[in-house]
């Protein structure tokens, strides 16, 4: 029972270690990239149709809230996105995503439909053509209870919007959407 308490106690502290070690580093890098890395990528993408460039941004945008988890901001740029969508003809699922998304109740419905959202999104940019720049599609295999969920990025690193501050890096891009 000795050992078995031991045990116990050092499996916790390592946990403990582990947790709040992992935790600090995605504060650094989501601070470090939010303030360095997002305004210059951003700016790099340009699409052949130009009312596509804003509603890439506005993407962007709703991605950013999701990964800060924001839940008042992600709605507000959910109506933004739903806005630049109508100012393009986008129309259906795609639009009624971001709705979904402005609506919602709370940040676990804004993430689910963010799946939703974002594989209409990937469909809608694979279709179009891209300028300059390359936009990458990054996959959470624990995403949605395990089912996965894919988003768009402007960089390689992955910030995750489905899990936020708890697990900012689970991820790995899977695809590059690159200009023509």
């Amino acid at each position: 029972m000795t050992n078995y308490k031991k045990y116990v106690l050092f499996a916790s502290v390592l946990i403990l270690f582990a947790c709040n070690n992992t935790s600090s580093t995605s504060i650094e890098t989501k601070d470090s990239t939010t303030t360095k890395a997002e305004k210059p990528v951003n700016q790099s993408i340009s699409f052949k149709d130009e009312k596509l460039n804003d509603v890439y941004i506005s993407y962007l945008a709703l991605k950013d809230a999701l990964v800060a988890t924001k839940f008042d901001e992600a709605k507000s740029a959910a109506e933004a996105l739903s806005k630049s969508l109508i100012n393009t003809n986008v129309m259906g699922s795609i639009l009624a995503s971001t709705y979904t998304i402005a609506k919602a109740k709370d940040i676990a419905t804004q993430r689910k439909e963010f799946t939703n959202l974002s594989n209409d999104m990937i469909t809608l940019f694979k279709k179009s053509t891209l300028s300059s720049g390359t936009i990458f599609v990054q996959h959470c295999p624990m995403a949605n209870e395990g089912e996965g969920g894919d988003w768009l990025a402007s960089e390689k690193k992955i910030q995750n919007p489905y899990y936020g501050s708890e697990m900012m890096e689970c991820g790995a891009v899977i695809e590059d959407i690159k200009s023509k």
